[in-house]
């Protein structure tokens, strides 16, 4: 199975975990143990999210035209 390389992610205002933080968050009975990313407005915070929407959707349509080109080259005539 191939490895896929996902260069734009869906989670930019949710912290970065690992199994230690957590295994940590079950003992924090306070409740403020993650540090989420913030954006200085509602908009910067949309604008990235959107941003990141159509890059994915580009890298997708840019993934799915190569494989065609490449399955379909003779019927194409591509050099």
């Amino acid at each position: 199975m191939k490895k896929r390389n996902i260069k734009y992610g869906t989670n930019h205002l949710l912290p970065k975990n690992n199994f230690w933080v957590g295994m940590g968050s079950i003992l924090n009975l306070a409740g403020s143990y993650f540090d989420y990313n913030y954006s200085k407005t509602e908009k910067e915070a949309d604008f990235k999210a959107i941003m990141s929407d159509w890059e994915n959707i580009g890298d997708d349509i840019k993934k799915s035209k190569e494989k065609f080109e490449n399955k379909n080259k003779r019927e194409l005539c591509l050099k």
